[in-house]
């Protein structure tokens, strides 16, 4: 089974947000997404956008937080396993953890990967009027990777800033966060609007 260009973009912009690729035997893979019930229609459109990998429907589940131990609910949709998917879970997560890859670039080919990527971890700020992707606890290299990407795919102007406990993120100027929304707004849903200037 071959992925779309706007697929594999998707699919790029869904790993380094939310998604999780778990492996399956030695060579596959099934791709996982999970959000929290205010954005099923989100998680619902990231599932259409892959028709081939999942079937049926998602699942609503529920967590108890370890630390304030209040129950939570959530959705779940699992795909199929495939190879393609455990080649593409090599390059993200080489040795078991996830990574951002040295060619990076390669993968950002369509404005939707930054897209699902911005909406899975990215905030905006309106008091400020800026907005950040939260990269996690990513080694400086991977998110210096992530700046030079984005500043050479989508010629936004990003600064890597170190959030101390919350890990790396990348910081976008008021005036980078409009052209930021120009670029995500074509994908974007209701849930979502909050993400964005208004």
């Amino acid at each position: 089974m071959n992925l779309t260009k706007i697929q594999k973009a998707a699919l790029a912009g869904a790993i380094l947000g939310d998604a999780y690729l778990q492996a399956t035997g030695r060579e596959n893979a099934r791709l996982r997404f999970e959000h929290s019930l205010k954005q099923r229609l989100y998680l619902e459109w990231k599932v259409a956008l892959f028709p081939e990998l999942f079937q049926g429907k998602s699942t609503i589940l529920r967590r108890v937080h370890p630390d304030t131990k209040r129950t939570y609910s959530y959705i779940r949709h699992q795909s199929n396993t495939f190879f393609i998917l455990g080649e593409i879970r090599r390059i993200f997560y080489p040795n078991g953890k996830k990574r951002i890859p040295d060619n990076l670039i390669d993968w950002l080919t369509d404005n939707i990967a930054l897209a699902v990527w911005y909406f899975d971890d990215g905030y905006y700020y309106p008091r400020d009027r800026c907005a950040y992707i939260y990269l996690g606890r990513v080694s400086l290299e991977e998110a210096e990777t992530s700046q030079i990407a984005i500043i050479e795919k989508f010629k936004l102007s990003v600064r890597v800033l170190d959030k101390k406990t919350k890990g790396f993120a990348l910081y976008f100027s008021p005036q980078e966060t409009l052209k930021l929304a120009e670029i995500v707004r074509p994908f974007i849903l209701p849930s979502m609007a909050y993400k964005i200037p208004s």
